[in-house]
């Protein structure tokens, strides 16, 4: 971004201008013990001297072979998702007010809108959501929507924790409460009650669960129908190239289905951005958040695009609006769309199989050490719990050392016990990766 700076004559006239002495009287709301400035900063340095500080950093950082999942994983994202991107036109986009100037966004998202309802077997995908949590909580307040007269939300106890942290955070805010379903002990999978809730609007169902196991979907979603619920999918975008898609569940299909695209072309960076999925059945539409693009024709008889569909609160009256959190991730969804387009359905299917292969090859490997076993059995995609005779968390920060980042400890999730970790392996882990896992953790189990 370029540097506007003012000197003191130009910031004098500005305050004169508006009539206030001095800029720190612009932040007399905030309460002072809060404007105090951070001690020990450094002084600042010059752009060549910090970039050569940053260089020095990134060459002392060892180079980490990652396991680790729960929401977030390490895939191969193809050389031409960041050499794209990166082009000026695609960097700094966003949905625009003014949409119908700037039809290559527009295309981007349609083509994105298209593979999202392709992968998920659904009618309609809107333009994405802030993230895949986020979502997840619009979603429920669609099935609200739909369900007027109902107040509650069926959660089962293994959706991941961060996600479910979102929903305790915001629906009680709307006078909704959740009602977390049991998991059977032995398997892991959701223990479904024999009635539901009388107010309960909808049943989540994860797949894949925080466990890294798989449901048995068609019996939850034939329950929901039975029950007059509706159903919220939330799914792992890659594993629906190997996994039945939701729009063909049970009899009827699922009704909303939610995700997050940080599988498909965006790098693990600190949290963040990422890129919320959403898809529903057509006859929903008028309530889905978001935005919706489609694809026309102008007089002249030329394809266009336009924004069809943006019942946020910037569009029309607040209390009529669909969303007021459902930010567009345009640069998510253009890297998204790129490795789709990309991958193509062949190569995406051999990411997924290559990393369900590799799961199940890690922890054969693993189960072959004293003392080493799965806690809940179950079939599984990409990811998967195994319990170890130390503590997960001491045994995750020793393999530091041999540069392999070696999962999530479920106590640190409050799922599990002291022992579990949780391992995600992907299509980017090799033979020689997961010999170098085993030996390292058999290294420290015998000592």
């Amino acid at each position: 971004m370029p540097y506007i700076p003012h000197d003191e004559e130009e910031t004098a006239a500005m305050l004169a201008a508006i009539g206030v002495d001095r800029i720190d009287a612009l932040f007399d709301e905030i309460p002072q013990h809060l404007q105090t400035f951070p001690q020990g900063v450094p002084e600042g340095l010059s752009e060549m001297a910090l970039a050569r500080e940053f260089e020095e950093r990134a060459a002392a950082q060892p180079s980490l072979r990652s396991f680790a999942g729960a929401g977030a994983y390490a895939h191969h994202i193809p050389a031409v998702v960041p050499e794209l991107i990166g082009r000026g036109e695609f960097y700094s986009a966003y949905t625009p007010y003014q949409a119908e100037a700037s039809q290559g966004t527009l295309q981007v998202i349609f083509e994105f809108q298209t593979y999202i309802a392709r992968l998920t077997g659904m009618e309609v995908a809107n333009a994405s959501l802030y993230d895949g949590a986020s979502a997840l909580f619009e979603a429920c307040l669609m099935a609200l929507r739909l369900r007027p007269q109902q107040r509650s939300i069926l959660v089962p106890r293994y959706l991941l924790p961060h996600w479910r942290e979102v929903l305790d955070s915001l629906l009680p805010l709307q006078d909704v409460r959740c009602i977390e379903l049991d998991a059977d002990p032995q398997r892991g999978t959701v223990r479904l009650p024999a009635q539901a809730p009388a107010d309960a609007a909808a049943l989540i169902i994860p797949q894949i669960n925080a466990l890294g196991l798989l449901e048995d979907v068609d019996a939850l979603q034939r329950w929901a129908t039975d029950q007059g619920l509706l159903s919220i999918a939330v799914v792992q975008p890659l594993s629906l190239a190997l996994l039945r898609e939701p729009g063909g569940w049970g009899e009827s299909g699922a009704d909303i289905v939610v995700g997050e695209a940080q599988a498909l072309g965006i790098p693990l960076n600190g949290g963040g951005p990422y890129c919320g999925l959403f898809a529903c059945r057509r006859d929903m539409v008028r309530q889905m958040p978001g935005r919706l693009v489609a694809r026309t024709q102008d007089a002249a008889g030329r394809v266009g695009y336009c924004l069809t569909l943006q019942a946020r609160e910037q569009h029309i009256r607040r209390g009529q609006a669909t969303s007021n959190v459902c930010t567009n991730q345009g640069l998510m969804v253009t890297a998204a769309t790129i490795a789709l387009a990309s991958l193509g359905a062949y190569g995406l299917r051999e990411a997924a199989v290559r990393s369900h292969r590799q799961a199940r090859s890690l922890l054969a490997a693993l189960l072959g050490l004293q003392g080493v076993r799965r806690p809940w059995e179950g079939p599984f995609f990409n990811e998967f719990v195994v319990r170890f005779p130390m503590s997960a968390v001491q045994l995750r920060d020793a393999l530091l050392a041999d540069g392999i980042l070696a999962g999530v400890p479920l106590a640190e999730l409050g799922l599990g016990e002291d022992g579990d970790l949780l391992i995600a392996v992907t299509e980017r882990v090799s033979d020689e990766d997961i010999d170098d896992y085993r030996a390292a953790v058999g290294r420290i189990l015998e000592q």
